[in-house]
């Protein structure tokens, strides 16, 4: 039995059961980073009674974790069960939720709005998404304890387009430190190469620079910026690869053929991207929109030099640590790429800013920040 001063928090395990997107990292690592607190003892969470709770349909899932518990209950999943089941769950406690939704029916709850891009770039998603977050999150701002955010950006942009007090917002940043765990576990041979599956005879030759780039169908991320640049270079002197996003629609067919210098993957996994982050050259960031920017922290973590679009929270990530090009300007991105690939001093001289901006990015500072925040209410 806990004691009667334990303090109890319930956190909305819905990200454990589906494959992990940007906002799913955030929420697995800042929840691993707080059962490392409790692992150790941390007088910050002193007596913090804390448990993952999911679907009863995920009932036989491994625990990942040694000090949060993790339980199941209720039918159904996503939505419905977050709506109807996970307030009854959380009847004990306060209620955190780290994936930008929560229930409607609960005010002892905190929840993590990661960022405004469904009011702010709608294009990027179906009709139904825009019109729930439309009535959730600024719902969610009224009911909850406190709404929390990735970045100082994100808190304005959020305050703006949902009608929520800007007091009544925190800030908790993001690390990209987890990508070196990947490295660790995978073993890979980075120094020769990945084995994909059906493509590994595209990936390009250790002595030939490459150029990773992440393909997307959100129109947001922009991908459409590296395609065009590609296209104003003549006799590149190394390789594009792109993973993810082999739709017609990413590349942008209507614009002419991609160079032979472009290289399709289709999806790596984790371990295979690690894999091309230590050896490429540099990472390219073109999107227009983003409340962190957690892939050019993850590629710096990676000692990967970076160019990303100049975004006030790209800006806020990553300092000085990347190089910043306009997301509308396919020549300054060809220009930049071709200075990069040919510039070892300069690689070198990102490498070590990216190093000192990640050391300062951790998850135990997340997890810290996190827990300051919602301490008033974990009675």
């Amino acid at each position: 039995m806990k004691p009667s001063y334990a303090r109890p928090l319930v956190i909305n395990g819905r990200f454990l059961g589906r494959r992990a997107t940007g906002v799913d990292r955030f929420a697995f690592e800042t929840v691993r980073a707080l059962d490392a607190m409790l692992v150790s003892g941390d007088p910050l969470v002193a007596n913090l009674d804390a448990e993952v709770v999911v679907p009863a349909s995920l009932a036989a899932l491994p625990n990942p974790f040694s000090h949060v518990r993790l339980r199941a209950c209720g039918r159904g999943g996503g939505m419905r069960w977050e709506q109807i089941a996970l307030p009854q769950a959380a009847a004990r406690g306060l209620l955190l939720n780290l994936c930008n939704s929560g229930p409607l029916l609960c005010r002892s709850q905190v929840t993590v709005l990661h960022d405004a891009a469904p009011a702010r770039v709608p294009q990027s998603y179906s009709r139904p998404f825009v019109a729930w977050y439309r009535l959730m999150a600024p719902s969610i701002g009224r009911i909850a304890r406190r709404v929390l955010t990735v970045s100082e950006f994100s808190r304005r942009e959020i305050a703006d387009a949902y009608r929520i007090p800007l007091g009544k917002i925190g800030v908790v940043p993001e690390s990209g430190e987890h990508m070196l765990r990947f490295a660790a576990e995978a073993g890979l041979d980075h120094a020769t190469g990945i084995a994909t599956p059906a493509c590994a005879q595209d990936v390009p030759e250790a002595q030939r620079p490459f150029v990773l780039a992440v393909g997307s169908l959100n129109q947001h991320k922009n991908f459409r910026l590296v395609a065009d640049a590609a296209r104003l270079i003549r006799d590149a002197r190394f390789d594009i690869v792109v993973v993810g996003g082999g739709d017609a629609r990413v590349y942008g067919a209507a614009h002419g053929v991609m160079p032979a210098f472009v290289k399709h993957l289709g999806y790596v996994n984790d371990a295979q991207l690690v894999s091309l982050y230590r050896r490429a050259a540099c990472f390219v960031y073109p999107s227009r929109y983003e409340g962190f920017g957690l892939p050019p922290v993850e590629a710096l973590a990676l000692g990967c030099p970076v160019i990303a679009s100049r975004l006030p929270s790209v800006v806020e990530a990553c300092g000085d640590a990347v190089l910043y090009t306009s997301p509308d300007d396919p020549a300054q991105l060809a220009g930049l790429l071709e200075r990069v690939t040919a510039d070892m001093s300069l690689r070198e001289t990102l490498r070590e800013r990216g190093r000192r901006r990640t050391a300062e990015l951790t998850w135990r500072a997340t997890a810290v920040k996190l827990i300051e925040e919602i301490s008033p209410w974990l009675m």
